[in-house]
């Protein structure tokens, strides 16, 4: 309880300093600064990131499959860890190459309410298609068995302790193409961020004749629609998928990777590319005078929630069994839901947009 009231006092003082932040417009040239910062310093290295570590994932499970054994697999599964570590960072970017294509869907198709990925995923095992074991006999097929998603079955699911006895079969065969086809799919966003004469030259340059942005305060609309957009998918889709309160029914089983004891690692990867695209960008220095301390009270919170994630049982049915883990989960639904409201209407407030805007509503 202590917990939670300080947390509302401190909601109630973010709220305060909300209403009475000054309002100025930032002028173009310190917009367009922001985006190209947002740019080069967190959008390309976040896509190269996670490049590199699918390259390392589509390896590991090749080794895997060439010599199965359960150091082979063990290697494999960290890769995938790191996989998903590196893209939950930034799968914030919802805009753009990430949603051309199907790529989003392809890379982790979630949430899966239906569980229709986990089903088409058991299907394929139950009868084989020799087709599931190649990048293009995957690119045929439905998105919820292309990603990371239907590997962490294979990886962590029933069965898959047979990818440590050889010979290798299907199972190994199928996670193997889905690894490549995450790197392929890696490779085309890094690239397309990459191109000099593509989407990155559009987000740095706002006007007229910019297919993205007409002018530079579409550009920080936009930008700040990520984080916006980026902390209530957090809240959603990283929490409320299985637990929204202490009077509510929780479902440890409808959590993002709950068979590899991988839902915080997303979640705190979520809160960790907020964070650096804040920093990186410097969008604070937009705020006039920072004195109300917008930048600290976004860091305070964040920090504050991560410390309480690294505190949490990564087996989740056993999280939602203490209450004083359920406890932690409370905290994180308030903060979560503070936090969206920090970057939308405290943050947005003073750098000229109402207080109250609501980009989910796509006002």
């Amino acid at each position: 309880m202590r917990v939670v009231l300080l947390l509302l006092a401190f909601f109630w003082h973010g709220t305060a300093i909300a209403q009475e932040q000054p309002v100025s417009t930032p002028n173009d040239a310190a917009i367009v600064a922001v985006m190209e910062r947002a740019v080069d310093d967190f959008i390309r290295p976040g896509y190269r990131n996670f490049f590199q570590a699918s390259a390392v994932l589509d390896e590991a499970m090749r080794n895997l499959c060439s010599a199965p054994s359960q150091g082979n697999l063990a290697q494999a599964r960290d890769a995938f860890k790191t996989t998903i570590g590196t893209w939950s960072q930034i799968e914030i970017l919802r805009v753009g190459p990430a949603i051309e294509g199907h790529r989003f869907e392809r890379i982790l198709y979630y949430p899966d309410r239906k569980s229709i990925g986990l089903k088409q995923v058991q299907g394929l095992l139950a009868k084989p298609d020799p087709a599931a074991t190649t990048v293009e006999g995957l690119a045929g097929k439905s998105v919820a068995v292309q990603g990371l998603g239907a590997l962490e079955f294979l990886l962590y699911g029933t069965g898959a302790d047979e990818l440590a006895q050889p010979p290798a079969g299907f199972r190994c065969q199928y996670g193997a193409a889905i690894a490549r086809n995450i790197h392929d799919i890696a490779h085309e966003l890094s690239d397309a961020w990459d191109d000099p004469d593509g989407i990155a030259r559009d987000w740095k340059t706002p006007g007229q004749q910019n297919p993205e942005f007409r002018n530079a305060q579409e550009a920080m609309t936009a930008l700040l629609g990520v984080l916006v957009h980026g902390a209530e998918a957090a809240r959603d889709q990283r929490i409320e998928s299985f637990y929204r309160g202490p009077d509510r029914t929780a479902f440890p089983k409808q959590a993002l990777f709950w068979r590899s004891g991988n839902t915080w690692v997303m979640l705190s990867g979520n809160l960790a590319g907020l964070q650096a695209l804040y920093d990186s960008s410097r969008m604070a220095d937009l705020v006039p005078n920072d004195s109300l301390g917008t930048r600290d009270s976004i860091h305070f919170l964040i920090n504050a929630m991560q410390n309480t994630i690294t505190t949490l049982n990564p087996d989740i049915e056993t999280a939602l069994a203490d209450s004083a883990q359920r406890g932690k989960l409370d905290y994180l639904l308030l903060s979560s839901k503070d936090l969206i409201l920090r970057f939308n209407d405290e943050f947005g407030g003073a750098i000229g947009l109402a207080a109250g805007f609501s980009f989910s509503d796509g006002d």
